[in-house]
């Protein structure tokens, strides 16, 4: 079954920013969920791609890569710039990182940390930050700072979703 690619979502950011502590713990769980699926394969199918995009390690680099962006971003909204950086919908970074010769272990120590200081820096704030906003580049909407958080969820279960199709297929 095709996946519904990530450039097509939309997103509505209807609910009350107090959903912000929610949708945190869903960010910080990321490395664990994505520690959990990858414990015990070998590298061979770490390594694989089905020929419609990355393998394994390189959708975790990817969400390695995009961590940079999640930090510029925060940044941005608390210093109340009116729209938000730009993504690399070319995936410039991820494509060029060779994380298939990197270590898994190394990638998932190096998502756990980077994750870990955007979580920190997020627990940090104060409630009325959790709203505060900026224009979305491409969804050509307003995203409050909770709105980001929840958009960072989704694409990292995207990514781990991308990865289990790749683990069932490659069995």
């Amino acid at each position: 079954m095709p996946r519904w690619p990530w450039i097509e979502r939309k997103f509505n950011f209807d609910y009350p920013a107090t959903k912000f502590p929610d949708l945190l713990e869903r960010a910080r769980g990321t490395p664990a969920r994505v520690e959990d699926r990858l414990r015990g394969l070998p590298a061979a199918v770490l390594t694989r791609s089905d020929g419609r995009g990355w393998s394994i390690q390189e959708n975790v680099g990817h969400l390695i890569t995009t961590e940079e962006l999640a930090r510029r971003r925060i940044e941005q909204l608390l210093s109340g710039e009116a729209e938000l950086v730009a993504a690399d919908m070319s995936n410039r970074a991820t494509n060029r990182a060779d994380y298939n010769a990197a270590d898994l272990n190394d990638l998932l120590a190096t998502l756990r940390r980077e994750r870990m200081e955007i979580v920190g820096r997020l627990e940090a704030l104060k409630e009325p930050d959790w709203s505060r906003s900026a224009l979305h580049p491409r969804l050509r909407q307003p995203m409050r700072l909770v709105d980001l958080v929840y958009f960072f969820a989704e694409h990292d279960d995207y990514h781990l979703g991308r990865i289990s199709e790749l683990i069932l297929n490659m069995r």
